[in-house]
């Protein structure tokens, strides 16, 4: 059964124009890709997203990176698609990412780490609705 994931790949990433290398990597290990967009977030919408983390030091941090410039937000679809995602992505330290993972390849930092994936399957569905409408879900 195929199961969906929320992935931005995030400002730094962009900025360094890694978008192309990193849907390759996305296609090369069978995601779909249901919908995608270049967005820039506002800090407001970012503070919004990422409410999870209000109470923890990085939070502003954090929302003012993601709303610093362009991202790439995505739906994708894979059998155990978030499980699938976070191997493909690797720990969020990328001095601590595996070889061969996204964020070894193109992290520059704990904080700057390429990009973002859902830590489970019900955080993915609201991810999605988040930045996406049903009918872009292709």
């Amino acid at each position: 059964m195929n199961s969906r994931t929320f992935a931005i790949i995030k400002p730094d990433a962009v900025k360094n124009k890694h978008t192309g290398l990193i849907y390759d990597r996305i296609i090369k290990a069978d995601f779909k890709i249901l919908s995608s967009k270049l967005i820039k977030m506002s800090k407001k919408e970012a503070e919004h997203f990422y409410l999870v983390h209000k109470d923890r030091s990085f939070y502003d941090e954090l929302t003012d990176f993601m709303s610093s410039g362009q991202c790439m937000v995505l739906a994708l679809d894979k059998n155990n698609a978030v499980e699938e995602w976070r191997k493909l992505i690797g720990a969020t330290n990328p001095e601590e990412a595996k070889e061969g993972t996204i964020r070894k390849a193109f992290a520059t930092s704990l904080g700057e780490n390429a990009v973002h994936g859902s830590d489970s399957n019900e955080n993915a569905m609201i991810e999605i609705k988040f930045f996406f409408k049903e009918s872009e879900l292709i």
